[in-house]
Order: structure tokens, then sequence, then C-alpha cells
């Protein structure tokens, strides 16, 4: 890990002195700038698209992992372009391509191994099809004081 620390900057600087040599300054410096701001607007939509998907996963009662597998390749890459330098954008776009990032996804799936999991079923009832929900109630008798009305209700703090 301290030698991604220390080789990032190194890589960096080598590809700033070689393309600062070849465009010049100010075109270099445009290119940085340039890069980073196409790259936030992808990462941006990409974003969205990603949390489209998200909340369809969890409307639909669906697993939520592959949208957010996704999603944190999406950050990924947003921080990799938030970096200033080639080499770190260079790092991202593949993050930023859907096809690319499922082949990513697909080949870290294969080297994930799932230790346990748990699977709840649920009993139907015998009839009508219905769930069964368990809970707990309490009654409150018929001779209980009212409700006090008009009064702070004891979560908040009264004005002072």
């Amino acid at each position: 890990m301290l030698a991604l620390f220390v080789l990032l900057p190194l890589i960096e600087i080598a590809l700033f002195v070689l393309v600062g040599g070849w465009l010049g300054l100010w075109p270099t410096l445009g290119l940085v700038v340039l890069a980073a701001v196409a790259g936030m607007a992808l990462v941006r939509n990409q974003g969205f698209a990603a949390l489209r998907d998200l909340q369809r996963s969890a409307q639909g009662m669906g697993d939520p992992a592959r949208p957010l597998a996704h999603g944190a390749l999406i950050v990924l890459a947003g921080f990799l372009l938030l970096l200033p330098g080639f080499f770190t954008d260079l790092l991202a776009l593949p993050l930023l391509v859907p096809p690319l990032r499922r082949l990513i996804l697909r080949q870290l799936a294969a080297r994930v191994v799932v230790a346990s999991a748990t699977v709840r079923t649920t009993r139907r009832w015998p009839g009508p099809g219905a769930d069964i929900i368990d809970g707990e109630a309490t009654e409150i008798p018929p001779e209980a004081p009212p409700l006090p009305r008009n009064r702070p209700s004891g979560w908040t703090n009264p004005p002072e």
C-alpha cells in the first residue's frame, strides 16, 4: 500500500512532464481540466442511473447487490477523476463504461467466496394464502384516561 502512495504521484508527475513537453503548458492544463469536467459529468449521469436501478431493485424486492456494486465503482471512478493527473483518469475510464464495469464486476465476483448465507422463508396461512405477520399488541382498556390534547407530546422540548 505504501508503494501505491509513492508510485502514484511519481507516475503522475512523469506523465505531466511528458505530455507537457509534447503539448505545452496550457494545452496540458486544459486537457486535465477538460478530462475532470467531462469525467464528473459522466459520473453524475451514471450515478443517477445506478441510483434509479437501486430504487427499482428495492421497490421490486430484488437483490440490491448489482446496483450497489455498480454505484461503488462509479464512486471510485469519481474519486479517481478528482485526483489531478492522466494516469488516474486512465484508471477511471473503464469504470465509466457499463460493459467494462460489468466485466470488472464479473471478474471480482469470481474471486469472492460466500462463507454462509441465511434464507428466511415465510409460512403461508392454510387458506386464502395470506402471509403470517408476527407482532405484538397491547390492549388499552376502555377505562384508561383519554390522551391529553393541545399539549406538548413529550417528544420535543417545550419552548422556553
